[in-house]
């Protein structure tokens, strides 16, 4: 990924991760560099489904919105990321205390950017990989968001 960013942008990143949804979802930031972005979330019973795994929707939307913040680590601050498109995997149940999520920008685009994602369960026993996603999200200028509203 080359060039680093500067320790505000990704203290800026980190802080602005956990808004809106994501707070309520509470997924917090753990690390932000150049074109790679990590998350974290301690699990409670209203992360769990009926049979007590960590509930597919919970992973899905930390793997996008982790790489959403991954792509936000290699654009300029007056870009917003969109998603257009996530595809994900479910390698086996959840049923940890916590995941953490590794995204990583694969391709970076002017416009389009894509990334992985990979979340791991923490367990007694160690981490397992339960999901790996391919997120493809676009950068949009915020004037550009600006002036459709």
């Amino acid at each position: 990924m080359g060039d680093k960013i500067s320790a505000e942008r990704a203290s800026f990143l980190a802080k602005d991760f956990s808004r809106g949804f994501i707070r309520y979802c509470e997924f917090t930031a753990e690390k932000a560099e150049k074109g790679y972005f990590q998350s974290h979330v301690k699990i409670k019973d209203h992360h769990r489904q009926q049979d007590g795994f960590i509930h597919a929707g919970v992973m899905a939307t930390m793997a996008d919105h982790t790489a959403g913040y991954a792509a936000f680590t290699t654009v300029a601050e007056e870009y917003q990321i969109l998603t257009i498109e996530f595809k994900i995997n479910f390698l086996r149940p959840a049923y940890g205390d916590a995941l953490v999520c590794h995204s990583r920008v694969i391709r970076e685009g002017n416009r389009v950017i894509i990334a992985e994602s990979e979340i791991y369960d923490h367990r007694e026993d160690g981490e397992v990989a339960v999901a790996k996603a391919l997120v493809t999200l676009m950068a949009v200028h915020r004037d550009d968001i600006a002036s459709k509203n």
